[in-house]
């Protein structure tokens, strides 16, 4: 019998909170998992399940304030629990790496790319540091492997805020398979990428399983991809593993209820119905948006790079404006542009008045009608706020609610339209999964009462069953309040669940555009058509 490169045997997790008179809580209890050397092992279950932590255990990558109350993680015939910090820095980036979920985060804004990808090569393979060229070359084959050698090849010396979320995650995935690991940890690693990049990425993943006799833990909410490329599966509900085997056994003969829940569960529908009034809320006839170039001495601007090129768009009131393309394309750039969050060229027009010539100051007030759903949830909430606070920051700078009642009343109202247990309102973003503290970031934007929503893949980080929930509370809201939806995902199952019109980029350019029916039955661009073939043989969208 294959004996497992890692396992994880009766591992419970727990943590101990500040007061020392409170026992401590144990969120995972007694999982089992094995890991095959070529093989690769999904682990999947609702945001907040246990995954993540359960995953990060295997480095020792937990807060000081976790513990394991019982149980072993056993590597190379160690136990990882108790191994020296000496011995598990030789084994991490080296023997296991990891993927996070939020690259944003886990990569260091004060280096550039370059110097990131550099650091783990350096660390673990002594050679490259009397061999420069040889480092370069292993550094641009990283590159070339995540399909970003053309992007980056000459912009190493780049920060990570000067990419979009897929090139990040992207580098993230460079990073963790630049010394060839035994074991690859990947917390949701297609999370951030268009569907076209997801498959690349998948297969590589894949190719490089099957060469290296890599063993692949996969964390994941999406099912189809667990289908098509995990061997295993692991099924976690409430830090308990509730079924487990082979994938194909698992998927056509389910046991547990839960597991035939999530395979039950898919964005699906038709958008919110239309009010009778057309009336635009936000409408430009063209928008640009350029980045400077900077080099020399005095860092002058030399050239510049069109990120958006004369994009018009046209958004209704209550109606749902889809936004898709791959990953760099100008989805969040054309949207941060609009809401005059970045500077940009061209007329903007919200609810019929021109914004695009008011001051900041005059701008200010109608903050609130025009609120934004940013990609990256944890860079986007204040570590040091309570969730309590970090919603109702907007309701006490606009003034909006006229006693402390009355902004508790608010507050509680936006975590209960999202799904957030009201127990949660003194905790920190950090005690939260990705796909909690995507809720957050919704709650935030709602409680405003705002009448345009910018939501930037609000629901990339979220499982199969929570996004169709919060799809459905979407709609439902958006015909209760009547609100006007800018949509950018790269989950066109998503985009065709809520949108009624969608807008295609590629560099910085529309390619197509036109009713949500007709983009995806009849797309007449080559590019339009290779998206919605790569979301239907990823995706099973068809």
């Amino acid at each position: 019998m294959d004996t497992p490169l890692l396992q994880i045997k009766n591992l419970s997790i727990a943590f101990t909170g500040s007061d020392p008179c409170i026992p401590p809580i144990t969120v995972v209890h007694k999982i089992d998992m094995n890991l095959h050397r070529g093989k690769m092992l999904a682990l999947v279950g609702e945001s907040g399940s246990g995954k993540s932590i359960s995953a990060l255990s295997i480095l020792r990558l937990l807060p000081s304030s976790a513990s394991h109350p019982e149980g072993n993680i056993q590597f190379n015939n160690q136990d990882m629990l108790q191994i020296s910090e000496k011995s598990l820095r030789s084994i991490r980036g080296k023997r296991i790496a990891m993927i996070f979920q939020e690259p944003m985060t886990s990569l260091n804004p004060l280096h550039t790319i370059g110097k990131q990808l550099q650091e783990s090569l350096l660390l673990h393979q002594p050679k490259f540091k009397t061999k420069p060229n040889l480092l370069q070359e292993r550094i641009h084959q990283l590159l070339t492997l995540v399909g970003l050698d053309q992007v980056l090849g000459q912009r190493l010396s780049s920060y990570p805020h000067e990419l979009s979320g897929g090139q990040r995650q992207r580098i993230m995935i460079a990073m963790a398979l630049s010394n060839d690991p035994d074991i690859l940890i990947a917390d949701e690693p297609t999370t951030a990428l268009d569907v076209t990049i997801q498959a690349q990425i998948l297969t590589l993943l894949k190719e490089l399983q099957q060469k290296l006799g890599m063993a692949i833990l996969l964390i994941t909410h999406d099912l189809t991809i667990v289908e098509n490329m995990a061997d295993h599966v692991a099924v976690m509900l409430q830090g308990k593993i509730v079924e487990q085997g082979k994938v194909a056994s698992v998927f056509t003969n389910p046991q547990h209820d839960y597991t035939k829940k999530l395979l039950a569960a898919a964005p699906k529908g038709e958008p919110a119905a239309l009010p009778k009034e057309k009336r635009e809320i936000l409408s430009t006839p063209g928008i640009n948006i350029s980045f400077p170039i900077k080099s020399g001495l005095f860092n002058k601007t030399v050239d510049y790079v069109r990120a958006v090129n004369n994009i018009p768009l046209t958004l209704l009131h209550g109606q749902s404006l889809g936004i898709v393309g791959e990953s760099g394309s100008g989805k969040t750039t054309l949207a941060s542009g609009l809401l005059r969050l970045i500077d940009s060229e061209g007329n903007i027009f919200f609810d019929g008045k021109p914004i695009h010539t008011l001051s900041t100051k005059n701008l200010q007030p109608l903050r609130r009608n025009m609120q934004f759903v940013f990609q990256d949830p944890f860079s986007s909430l204040n570590p040091r706020m309570t969730v309590g606070n970090i919603i109702g920051e907007g309701l006490r700078a606009h003034n909006l609610a006229s006693s402390r009642e009355e902004e508790s009343n608010y507050i509680d109202q936006a975590m209960i339209d999202v799904g957030l247990d009201l127990a949660w309102k003194n905790r920190f973003p950090h005690e939260f999964s990705g796909g909690q503290r995507q809720r957050i970031g919704v709650a935030r934007a709602l409680v405003l009462q705002p009448k345009l929503i910018v939501l930037d893949e609000p629901t990339s980080a979220l499982d199969l069953s929570t996004q169709a929930e919060i799809l459905d509370m979407l709609k439902n809201l958006q015909v209760k309040h009547g609100l006007s939806y800018i949509f950018i995902s790269h989950d066109l199952r998503v985009i065709k669940a809520i949108c009624h019109h969608v807008l295609v980029l590629k560099d910085g350019e529309l390619i197509e555009e036109g009713p949500r029916n007709s983009v995806f039955t009849t797309p007449k661009h080559n590019y339009t058509k290779r998206l919605l073939t790569a979301a239907f043989t990823i995706k099973d969208a068809a």
